[in-house]
């Protein structure tokens, strides 16, 4: 129930920002100086968040050993696959940011 409310009072703060978006940009675009904020952080949330994927996998992967010591080679595998997947995409964040900001 608390997701729920979560979700919708999110949805409800992007339909109320709407109008801002449908404004003509300015002549000198003071926006502009947010542009190293808005890297920052989206490079930290992807950084945060990859790294909470990367927790998770391990503890599975550690977890699945425990479990069957024997499946060694297969999960190894796998984890070196899905963690290399999960970087991945913190790279990708860090590029275009720094495209975006350039």
């Amino acid at each position: 129930m608390q997701k729920l409310q979560y979700l919708f009072m999110s949805l409800a703060a992007l339909l109320l920002a709407t109008p801002a978006f449908a404004q003509e940009a300015a002549a000198a675009s003071p926006a502009a100086q947010w542009v190293p904020l808005a890297a920052g952080l989206g490079m930290a949330l992807a950084a945060g968040l990859c790294g909470l994927g990367q927790g998770k996998a391990t503890a599975s992967a550690t977890e699945a050993l425990a479990r069957n010591p024997g499946a060694r080679p297969g999960i190894f595998i796998f984890l070196i696959l899905g963690l290399a997947f999960i970087e991945s995409l913190a790279l990708f964040t860090f590029v275009i940011i720094f495209l975006k900001v350039k």
